[in-house]
């Protein structure tokens, strides 16, 4: 069994339910993360080309080992209609140990 510290949780907004559903798709199709949470109706507020814009967004929690964590970004990346997507990983201290033999069992 690998330790928590073998995980990550990934972060990705998209610009609508669509995109996100998509990316996901491909992503457990590929066995790069083992669960998408699609989190809707999100509201994001950034500085772009030095304007503070306001738009809808999904947000994508993605759950994957950080052996993946590559081909995760190259397949997000390549899919995304964003010019600069975001792409955060967050890595995992502790979790249940059943629950992380079946994230890792799934992205194998």
């Amino acid at each position: 069994m690998k330790s928590a510290s073998s995980f990550a949780l990934v972060l990705v907004t998209t610009p609508d339910m669509k995109t996100a559903r998509s990316l996901a798709k491909a992503a457990l199709n590929a066995r790069l993360v083992a669960c998408a949470n699609l989190l809707p109706k999100i509201e994001s507020r950034y500085r772009w080309q030095e304007k503070i814009e306001v738009a809808p967004e999904v947000l994508m929690i993605l759950k994957t080992t950080k052996s993946k964590l590559a081909s995760l970004e190259k397949l997000i990346l390549a899919g995304h209609p964003y010019d600069t997507p975001e792409f955060l990983v967050l890595p995992l201290k502790a979790g249940c140990r059943k629950y992380l033999g079946w994230l890792a069992d799934s992205v194998m």
